[in-house]
Parts: C-alpha cells; sequence; structure tokens
C-alpha cells in the first residue's frame, strides 16, 4: 500500500509541477514577451541555460533508453529540448500511467525508470560506454564549474535583484522541476536516508556540477562490461528487491 500510495503522489506531484511551469511560461510571455530577445542572454541567464541542459542532457539519456525505437526517443528529446521541466513532467506522469497495479504495488520508481520493452523483441539501444559516459560526464561537470567561475568572475555574484529578470525566474522555476526528477532518482538510489538528503541539498545549491558528479560516482560502481543504463538503479532494485533477473535480461540485449 506505501508503494502505491508514493506512485500515486509523485504522479500527482508532477502533473502539478507541470501545471506551475506551464502556467510560469505563460504568465512570463504575457507580461514581459517572448524569451527570444538579445538583451535577455544576460551573463548569468547564459550560466543558466549551460546549467539546465546538462540537466536535461542527463534526462534526455534516460528518456532515449527508456523508449523502444529511435523515433520516439527523437520527438520527445526535441520537446525536451524546446519546452524544458514541461515535457519531464509530462514524460514521467506519462510512465506513472503506464504501471500495472503490481507494479505500482511493487516498486513504482523502479518500473517507471525500468525501460520499455516491445514485445517484438527489439534490442535495447547501447550507444555509450561506460567509460565514454565517465568522460562525458566529468567534461560537462568541468565546463558547468568552469562557467560558474567564470562568470562570478566577470559579472560578480548572482545574488543581486537586477540579476533576477523575470525570464531568469522562469528558467530557474523550470530548472528546479527537473531537480526535483533527479533528487526523486537520487532518493530511490540512496538507501541512507543522509546520503541522499546531502546529495540533494548539493543538487539544489550546485544544480549540474552535482548532477554530473553523481552520475560519474555511481559509473564508477559499475564494472567497464556493463551497459550504461544500470546507473539508474540502485544495488538493491538489481539484487535484494528480486530484480535481477529483469535487469540481467535486457543487459544481455544490450550487450
Amino acid at each position: 500500500m506505501a508503494a502505491a500510495a508514493l506512485a500515486v503522489g509523485l504522479r500527482t506531484a508532477f502533473m502539478v509541477l507541470g501545471c506551475l511551469i506551464t502556467a510560469t511560461v505563460i504568465y512570463t510571455i504575457a507580461t514581459d514577451g517572448l524569451p527570444f530577445r538579445k538583451e535577455l542572454l544576460t551573463p548569468w541567464m547564459a550560466a543558466t541555460l549551460v546549467d539546465f541542459y546538462i540537466n536535461i542532457l542527463a534526462i534526455g539519456a534516460w528518456i532515449i533508453y527508456k523508449e523502444p525505437n529511435w523515433i520516439r526517443s527523437l520527438i520527445w528529446i526535441i520537446l525536451l529540448i524546446c519546452l524544458g521541466s514541461i515535457t519531464t513532467c509530462g514524460y514521467i506522469v506519462v510512465q506513472f500511467l503506464k504501471l500495472s497495479p503490481q507494479e505500482s504495488q511493487q516498486d513504482p520508481i523502479y518500473f517507471v525508470l525500468l525501460r520499455n520493452r516491445k514485445k517484438d523483441g527489439t534490442e535495447s539501444k547501447r550507444f555509450l560506454s561506460i567509460a565514454s559516459a565517465r568522460i562525458l560526464f566529468t567534461a560537462l561537470g568541468c565546463l558547468m564549474l568552469g562557467t560558474l567561475i567564470y562568470t562570478i568572475a566577470t559579472d560578480g555574484s548572482p545574488f543581486r535583484r537586477d540579476v533576477l529578470t523575470p525570464w531568469l525566474s522562469a528558467t530557474l522555476v523550470d530548472f528546479y522541476v527537473n531537480v526535483f526528477a533527479l533528487s526523486v532518482w537520487v532518493a530511490h538510489k540512496e538507501s541512507n536516508w543522509k546520503t541522499a538528503a546531502l546529495w540533494i541539498i548539493l543538487l539544489i545549491c550546485f544544480g549540474s556540477i552535482t548532477t554530473c558528479a553523481y552520475i560519474v560516482l555511481q559509473l564508477f560502481h559499475l564494472s567497464s562490461g556493463d551497459p550504461v543504463f544500470l546507473v539508474l538503479f540502485s544495488s538493491n532494485s538489481r539484487s535484494g528487491n528480486g530484480y535481477e533477473g529483469t535487469l540481467q535480461t535486457q543487459k544481455c540485449t544490450a550487450g
């Protein structure tokens, strides 16, 4: 019953957050115009967008793994790039709605994370090795760290009233909705609530720098021959909860 309540709670939370960011975008367009204006691209807006799209890349990688074919993946990725966390929330809500009653009562987050398997035997897409993923997210983390340091050095602290333009405020709402989604994943992966809380606080404070650091750390817990998608799942999900067989099947098809 607790798992089913969690599924309902998270589905409702993402519905509410999706409506919140949709309303925020509509309100900002109505009061401040369209965002496609050169004067809006202040140093801190640019830094926020880099931060935002690194998190989008991490979420997009999960969507590519989830979807059974490239066409569906491409459509969702385009929507994710264009609409940000509106797409994140919509996609996650759809995945929760697809859960069977048994999956909702067993471990809803695990089954939402797990790839949609087609009955026609379509194989899992394996487009990145563990080593490549480590290099990619290390580079992205360094990019964001460098961007943050450069922006502070050239434009000063972000904690100034003049920095918080209407579109930067809307972008921050968008950004933190995605941070919430990533935090749910981190909380699911971590068996210790104190460790999970620490990582979530770091996510809130440092954004995609923490996202990249966390992903790289989790990748180092896997062997070089493992498929990258195993980083999504906690060790408990892979063995202790009896899901090893399901993951092993996908691991074999990915190989």
